[in-house]
């Protein structure tokens, strides 16, 4: 009898394990990837007896290997914020999905434990980009302004290390990431003690230096598009550096595009904050599209399409 914890690689999907198992410790087999590696129902080989876990992975881009795990007589516990489309009917399956702007999937495991992790939960929606939110649901906490700056940071460090094409462009492998962070209940501990910490930061302000030196490929009033070289550190970038644009520009929507080995792109789409709406529609006009409302991407736009994305975008946001 097997369990099986299955998570996005990114901030919210680390940290809502991360809440879960400190509140109910289980022995897992880890399952996660690449921030864009969402297809992770596929690699649960499951057999009666078994159960499974799902966090921050859409339940509509999974939906034919949860009804294959259901089939098996597995119990599943899906929590998301993403657009999941219709959701089997089963007695085995139980959702808490919620695909609210302002919502991520730590903050559902937060509600489903009561705040009994809360600054993990605060850390989640720092990385998914959600300020107002963070600060919001941080308040019982009484945090000082320093405090929450540091929960900010935290945040957008484990969101940083999700983004790249393969595990190669990443510092650390997200079940690695998890499991060094797993002996903290307390993130200011794991901030202060753990030179994961350190590394990340470290590798962070050089991207970013790196990242602000690129002028835009498209601006306007309402949108721009950034063009980045097909080096690991344009992969690693791309969300974190997308999210401070999106925070600099409020009322304008961005697309930052990463050059491939193939010579496509992996695109990173940011709405306005103003409205965090848009980002969705706009990349499921395109193959390899997904995401939510506020931000969503493209995991390979062919060449040949970047044109029509651009114009595309100017579209979608005018």
């Amino acid at each position: 009898m097997a369990h099986f914890d299955v998570f996005n690689g990114d901030a919210d999907g680390i940290c809502a394990l991360h809440q879960l198992r400190l509140a109910d410790p289980k022995e897992s087999t880890l399952v996660t990837g690449v921030k864009r590696d969402i297809n992770l129902l596929k690699r649960v080989q499951v057999q009666a007896g078994d159960s499974v876990t799902v966090l921050d992975i859409s339940l509509d881009k999974n939906r034919e290997e949860l009804q294959r795990v259901l089939a098996a007589d597995v119990p599943v516990t899906y929590f998301d914020h993403h657009f999941a489309g219709d959701i089997p009917e089963s007695e085995l399956l139980t959702v808490q999905i919620d695909t609210a702007g302002d919502v991520c999937t730590g903050l559902l495991v937060n509600r489903y434990l009561e705040g009994q992790f809360l600054p993990w939960a605060v850390t989640a929606l720092y990385g998914d980009n959600l300020h107002d939110a963070a600060k919001s649901a941080a308040e019982p906490l009484g945090l000082s302004d320093s405090q929450l700056a540091k929960l900010e940071r935290l945040g957008t460090l484990l969101n940083y290390n999700g983004y790249g094409s393969t595990l190669d462009d990443l510092y650390f492998a997200p079940d690695d990431l998890y499991r060094k962070i797993q002996p903290y209940a307390d993130p200011f501990e794991f901030i202060a003690t753990d030179t994961t910490f350190e590394t990340l930061r470290d590798g962070f302000e050089s991207d970013m230096k790196r990242a602000q030196s690129i002028d835009p490929q498209l601006e306007t009033a309402s949108c721009a598009a950034f063009l980045f070289p097909n080096e690991s550190f344009s992969r690693r970038v791309s969300g974190v550096y997308s999210n401070q644009l999106a925070r600099d520009n409020p009322e304008r929507a961005h697309a930052l595009l990463s050059e491939l080995p193939s010579g496509d792109y992996l695109v990173s789409v940011r709405a306005p904050l103003a409205t965090k709406t848009g980002a969705d529609e706009l990349v499921r006009q395109f193959p390899t599209g997904g995401g939510r409302k506020a931000a969503a991407g493209i995991n390979q736009l062919p060449a040949d399409q970047l044109q029509r994305f651009l114009e595309t975008m100017q579209q979608q946001f005018a």
